[in-house]
């Protein structure tokens, strides 16, 4: 095996490793988020969900960079792009709208505890999982693996956005600390969404980090 192929190899296990994760989050952040009335968590579970279907995208293109080495996205990547843009819309939408109902009625979570340990397994596993994607990226010099360790930098900054506003919550018991946090994750949203439309139409994106890629 030659070590173009390794390294192609070891991409391959990154995407399949990162959507395993991000299934195992989604899982337990929708859970507590739910049972605990807190909506960033919730909102940072559904947005791992989300990175579910990209990461689907992403794998199906490093499968094929494997075969033939060709970086332009095809026909199932472009849907996949598609379905993560408009959920992306319809998160950042409903933490919108979620962020209003809860300022309105005085919601508030009953804890965030949940919150500050998913987060931080998140912060520790995004971390590893975005240098060993560069790195694998910038020896096949491949723009499309770079730009998927950039766009897992994004989740990097969302796990951190989630941990202050649970760690906060947990000290001050302030509700207006989760909506914060909760509009946070749908800035972070909105742009992914805008991003994975414009990929899909073969346009330039930057937003995830600093390398644009067709």
């Amino acid at each position: 095996m030659s070590e173009k192929q390794k390294l192609y190899n070891i991409a391959l296990w990154l995407a399949i490793i990162t959507i395993a994760y991000n299934i195992l989050e989604g899982l337990a952040s929708i859970y507590y988020g739910i049972s605990d009335d807190a909506l960033s968590l919730l909102g940072f579970g559904v947005d791992s969900f989300v990175e579910v279907i990209s990461g689907a995208g992403i794998l199906h293109l490093v499968i094929r960079l494997r075969k033939t080495g060709d970086e332009s996205r095809g026909v199932f990547e472009k849907r996949a792009l598609i379905i993560t843009g408009t959920a992306f819309m319809l998160l950042t939408a409903g933490l919108l709208i979620g962020s209003v109902l809860n300022v309105t009625q005085g919601s508030a979570p009953t804890t965030t505890t949940p919150g500050v340990i998913i987060s931080i397994l998140s912060i520790l596993s995004m971390y590893f999982l975005m240098k060993y994607k560069l790195s694998i990226g910038r020896k096949l010099k491949s723009d499309a693996i770079i730009a998927d360790a950039y766009c897992t930098r994004t989740c990097f900054y969302l796990s951190i956005i989630l941990l202050l506003s649970s760690v906060l919550y947990e000290f001050f018991k302030i509700s207006y600390i989760d909506v914060a946090g909760s509009l946070g994750i749908a800035y972070f949203a909105f742009k992914e969404g805008l991003e994975s439309f414009q990929k899909a139409k073969g346009k330039k994106a930057c937003s995830c980090g600093d390398t644009c890629h067709n």
